[in-house]
């Protein structure tokens, strides 16, 4: 039996206690595999590695803001003086392309999220202190004073991952120890970025224990770890049917599951735009729906098109270009089942080919795109017709003008993002405004004039939406510093002396933070504003 990696527990990267097998990297390309062997921890490890971070909470929440930021900033210098071994790394480990997609666009996103959240750990902004003179309360954002437990996805193996994404960079922000379960797609690109990360972590002066990173599970063993009452929140990215059996096993133990589930991010094309631009309304369309060979959880998997002349148009344009493109590859035979399950109940449904062909001949996980369609009654009778399928695959439904739209807009499940194209003249403004209206509860992010797939690192960046794109819809697990305060507690003081406060809460500003004191958002001192004396 080869060795196998060790597991990063207990402050140390260290052999598995009790393995239940081993793993290794699947090159999807020939689906062979490749690099080292990886644990599949068992019990001991799940179990050492919760009892370690929680050893770790109290002494994180109480660190400076500023070595939180350093370390922060430090971690995202490493990556980037790192990037061509991990860009080599995931290319081995995704088949995604080196350049532009992970050198040029993802790795860049990871360090600068990372950059971003270490700011708002340094402003102190995500913590949000109001204060009532008045009444003597006192509020803010602290710590949990207990570990994160992340679910890495196999789409983003920097941007998103268990040990360097968002939900990691929000977690560290907010002073909470993270427990990463990285997807098993890339276990040698997390295990690099884990060694940055724990590097850094020493340099700062950060609790050694603040990070326990393992590669596998039982899924069973997830759903124990899940349901650990010790844990403060946990994240998860990836397929809904996974992401619910987490939950379910998160709400029985009282912990706050964040999850991001399933999206259709359907697009509207009216008419006037149709008109004005069809064609180009096809390339981006198709651009879109197979960038990444569609493994984005924005990718625009329903087109809501008019019948008629210029609709009719836009779907030839559309499905030559399905019929033209060469075949992908995705990340996993489990993730091209899926994909070749949603397209197979679509059809079930009574959607009919357009353009393409899931069936791609050659080695690896080889997928063409395909492009389906169906009427405004069939879908909106049918929920099939709303299912993901997640890869280049999108469905186009035809409608009988305004009206019809409006019922499919109203027939929506919650989705991460809704798009309207409008014309050019104002033509088409009256029933933007009411397809934006059908949409705005049933979408995160209402986009105009664009295709939904990027999503920019932004303060003002809504990454979530309703239910099933997420679990809940009022958090975001992009944005600084919003995605940071899904993992905090809203901590209140009644009538404490001001040497007991959090420093965000006492008279005097702890360095220019923005606070909320009686009735007014403002920098100063709470003797600037009163009259009174500081502490």
């Amino acid at each position: 039996m080869s060795a196998r990696e060790p597991v990063l527990v207990g402050g140390r990267w260290q052999a598995s206690l009790d393995t239940a097998g081993e793993f290794r990297a699947l090159d999807p390309t020939r689906a062979v595999e490749v690099g080292a062997a990886f644990p599949i921890s068992g019990a001991q490890d799940a179990r050492a590695a919760l009892a370690s971070a929680c050893a770790a909470a109290e002494e994180l929440a109480a660190c400076a803001p500023a070595r939180i930021a350093a370390f922060l900033d430090a971690y995202a210098a490493a990556i980037e003086a790192d990037g061509e071994t991990l860009v080599e790394l995931a290319h081995l480990e995704t088949a995604l392309p080196a350049r532009p997609r992970l050198a040029e666009v993802e790795l860049p996103r990871a360090s600068g999220q990372l950059r971003q959240a270490a700011r708002a750990a340094r402003e102190r902004s995500w913590t949000q202190p109001i204060i009532d003179t008045a009444a003597g309360l006192r509020s803010h954002l602290a710590p949990l004073r207990k570990p994160v437990l992340i679910f890495g996805p196999n789409n983003f193996p920097f941007a998103f991952n268990a040990v360097a994404g968002s939900d990691f960079a929000s977690a560290i922000a907010a002073r909470n120890p993270v427990i990463a379960k990285v997807h098993p797609s890339h276990p040698g690109t997390s295990q690099r970025l884990a060694q940055l990360a724990h590097r850094a972590l020493l340099d700062a002066g950060l609790p050694a224990q603040s990070l326990q990173v393992l590669y596998h599970l039982d899924p069973a063993l997830g759903l124990e770890l899940a349901g650990d009452a010790r844990l403060g929140a946990l994240a998860f990215t990836g397929s809904r049917s996974a992401g619910l059996a987490l939950k379910a096993a998160a709400d029985a133990a009282g912990v706050p599951a964040y999850l991001e589930l399933s999206s259709v991010n359907p697009v509207f094309l009216l008419e006037g735009a149709l008109r004005e631009r069809g064609e180009a309304l096809a390339q981006e369309f198709f651009a879109s729906c197979t960038l990444g060979v569609g493994q984005f959880c924005t990718n625009p998997g329903v087109v809501v098109v008019p019948r008629g002349e210029a609709g009719d148009a836009f779907v030839a344009a559309a499905a030559a270009r399905f019929d033209a493109a060469p075949a992908g590859t995705m990340f996993s035979q489990g993730v091209l089942d899926h994909l070749r399950a949603g397209v197979a109940a679509w059809r079930a449904a009574g959607a009919q080919p357009l353009g393409g062909d899931v069936a791609a001949d050659g080695e690896g996980y080889r997928v063409r795109p395909a492009l389906l369609g169906v009427d405004a009654a069939a879908f909106v009778a049918d929920r099939r017709l709303q299912s993901e399928a997640f890869g280049p695959a999108s469905l186009a439904v035809r409608v009988d003008g305004i009206d019809e739209a409006l019922q499919v807009a109203a027939a929506l499940e919650g989705n991460l993002t809704g798009t309207i194209y409008g014309g050019d003249s104002a033509a088409d403004d009256d029933d933007w405004r009411r397809l934006a209206g059908a949409l705005r509860p049933r979408v995160g992010r209402l986009i105009d004039g664009r295709m939904p797939t990027g999503v920019a690192v932004s303060a003002a960046m809504n990454h979530g939406g309703p239910y099933p794109s997420t679990g809940h819809p009022g958090f975001t697990a992009v944005g600084m510093p919003s995605a940071i305060r899904r993992f905090a507690a809203l901590h209140c003081y009644d009538h404490v002396r001001q040497d007991a406060l959090p420093e965000e809460l006492r008279d005097r500003n702890p360095g220019g933070l923005s606070r909320w004191i009686d009735g007014g958002w403002t920098l100063d001192d709470i003797a600037t504003k009163t009259g009174g004396t500081t502490a």
